[in-house]
């Protein structure tokens, strides 16, 4: 009689800032909206990391590339988000090309790539993320001079 209107997570009731986050992470699964909430929700991180970043800056941030000297694969992805946070996309592509294909994406996956990403055979998912990996190696071996072209 008193109750709550809708379902309860861990036996406590849901205020209205509960509901709304839970109907924007299910809308945020399927179509357009789903894309959109998701650029809009890597945007803003773009933007807030870009202005923090700016703020204060951490200087090189990536473990291996700090101790060793070479970067892993993964070097250039947060610049990625912090060059388009500051608006130079350019700058962004630049920083690692493999890292923003991997968040375009996740930006598309409610329009049907996710699916099918799922849908190909755990192999054959194991191939494309290991060729991706040795794309983006090569590329931040070439794009920081450890390794001449």
């Amino acid at each position: 009689m008193g109750g709550t209107t809708g379902p309860t997570v861990a036996g406590g009731p849901r205020g209205a800032l509960g509901g709304i986050v839970d109907r924007s992470l299910v809308a945020a699964r399927r179509g357009p909206l789903g894309v959109a909430l998701r650029v809009a929700a890597m945007a803003t991180a773009a933007v807030a990391a870009a202005w923090v970043h700016r703020v204060h800056d951490p200087g090189v941030i990536c473990p291996l590339r700090t101790v060793t000297g070479i970067p892993c694969p993964l070097c250039g992805g947060t610049t990625v988000f912090l060059e388009f946070g500051a608006g130079r996309p350019g700058q962004a592509v630049l920083a690692n090309p493999v890292a923003l294909t991997g968040a375009v994406a996740i930006a598309l996956a409610p329009l049907g790539l996710g699916a099918r990403w799922w849908g190909l055979a755990p192999k054959t998912r194991s191939r494309v993320l290991a060729a991706a990996l040795v794309i983006s190696e090569l590329w931040q071996l070439v794009r920081l001079g450890v390794l001449r072209v």
